[in-house]
């Protein structure tokens, strides 16, 4: 296929990115990765995930049973400030307040907490948050840096942007200190490790989400390593034993009903992916955040 790459052809068959003044339901990119702690190349996240999603528009979703690409507009990518952390935050942040609703191809997880502080402004008040990653990213700074891709949602605690009572983590199995554990614990927040779900189903861990996020606004956040690294090789920061693509495909697919007011897919990393798995993968998973949407929305 030819044309510019947007997300599932957005905007027409050869994939001219469609800039709608107000699009109800707008997909963007943020090719950003200078808060990594580990292996970069998440800024070309954005592209690769885009490309891949052209495998995923050549039917009608086989659950929703509709042209997901319908009304989605992708407005290309956010601009940063090259090298500059917080600087870049501001950016995303007043780059993300003029949409309804955001769809956000990352780029590093760090992009998470602007897109929060944009969403609560939006929604007058905190959300709920379901978050896949093998990392707990409530960690105080990353390695020295205040808002590195593992802190973002210490931050998001911390300024009242997330509900911590409604908040989930599913996928949960990297190393973590005892003192950052029971903080995030002590705050309210469930954690689901990659075994939990393993050894219990998804059919119970998405009871599980819908119950603790319950009716009120929600954002999904999922940082593609959640995923195992031999279904994900393409990431910063790979652990092993985690989620395989049909469980996390499963498990969004079981959040019908939870009200979602946006997404960010994060830390794919081509440079290190095989066969464009991680991408493909990525883009999937966002089609299935898609297909939980009202279509019209």
């Amino acid at each position: 296929m030819t044309g510019v790459p947007t997300f599932a052809l957005s905007g027409g068959f050869l994939g001219v990115t469609r800039r709608d003044t107000d699009p109800a339901l707008a997909v963007a990119g943020i090719p950003f990765d200078i808060a990594t702690t580990n292996r970069p190349g998440a800024r070309f996240g954005p592209d690769a995930i885009r490309r891949a999603s052209r495998m995923l528009v050549d039917g009608d979703h086989p659950v929703a049973r509709r042209d997901l690409a319908a009304g989605l507009s992708d407005m290309g990518d956010f601009a940063i400030a090259l090298g500059d952390v917080p600087a870049s935050l501001a950016l995303i942040e007043r780059q993300a307040a003029g949409f309804r609703h955001l769809v956000t191809l990352g780029g590093d997880h760090a992009i998470a907490l602007p897109l929060l502080r944009a969403l609560a402004k939006r929604q007058g008040g905190p959300v709920g948050l379901v978050h896949f990653d093998a990392h707990v990213d409530t960690w105080p700074d990353s390695f020295g840096l205040a808002y590195g891709h593992g802190s973002c949602f210490y931050h998001a605690i911390r300024e009242g942007l997330v509900d911590a009572r409604r908040m989930i983590q599913i996928g949960i199995r990297s190393p973590v200190q005892n003192d950052v554990l029971d903080w995030t614990l002590g705050q309210g927040v469930t954690i689901v490790s990659a075994q939990e779900v393993h050894e219990q189903g998804v059919a119970a861990v998405a009871e599980r989400i819908r119950s603790t996020v319950g009716l009120a606004p929600a954002y999904l956040s999922f940082d593609i390593d959640a995923l195992d690294p031999a279904f994900a090789p393409g990431t910063g920061t790979p652990e092993i034993g985690g989620l395989a693509t049909w469980q996390a495909q499963a498990l969004l697919r079981g959040l019908a009903g939870v009200n979602f007011a946006g997404m960010d897919m994060v830390e794919v990393a081509p440079a290190y992916d095989h066969a464009e798995i991680t991408a493909l993968a990525a883009a999937t998973l966002v089609c299935e955040y898609l297909a939980l949407l009202p279509p019209g929305i």
